[in-house]
């Protein structure tokens, strides 16, 4: 199977947590519009103590994150990697704040964070504003196709698959 699941028993107290199935389903879609179906996927759902352990070791950041993604087709290994693209890890704590301060779904917030995780996943970054402003279009177009609104637009994407920027706030 490309999608596979896993949710720490910690993680699964967090109200409104989506189901594994959800998540494969959504993260299949995903995969689908990034023309890689057969592409192959790790999600963790943890806690913001696991995911701290992990973003202090990896990161070199002693504090939670909401994802982190761990790409198998980077570095030494990466020529073994075949249809694997590596593992997304999703506090589900953290995602659970940030859906209520964004009074969005979790499972909204939840998708758009494996949106960024895949495009981490497939080499994409945000380091500079150009690399920022093209991955939230990507992450908002990944989001639409998984049946999710997007976040950084108003929901339209151009004739070229690019999501149209918010002009002004929406009031919910």
């Amino acid at each position: 199977m490309p999608v596979s699941v896993s949710i720490r028993a910690s993680a699964r107290k967090v109200h409104g947590l989506p189901s594994p199935a959800t998540l494969r389903r959504r993260v299949g879609k995903m995969l689908v519009a990034a023309q890689i179906p057969d592409a192959e996927v790790s999600i963790l759902v943890t806690d913001d103590k696991e995911i701290q352990i992990l973003n202090r070791d990896y990161r070199d950041t002693d504090r939670p994150t909401d994802v982190l993604s761990f790409a198998l087709r980077e570095g030494e290994g990466a020529r073994f990697a075949g249809d694997a693209l590596g593992d997304i890890v999703l506090s589900a704590q953290t995602t659970a704040r940030q859906a209520r301060a964004a009074r969005r779904p979790f499972l909204d917030e939840s998708t758009m964070l494996l949106a960024h995780g895949l495009l981490h996943l497939l080499g994409w970054d945000h380091r500079t504003p150009a690399e920022d402003a093209r991955m939230r279009a990507e992450t908002d177009r990944l989001c639409i196709a998984a049946g999710a609104p997007p976040l950084f637009s108003k929901g339209g994407v151009d004739a070229a698959g690019r999501s149209v920027p918010m002009t002004r706030r929406i009031r919910r």
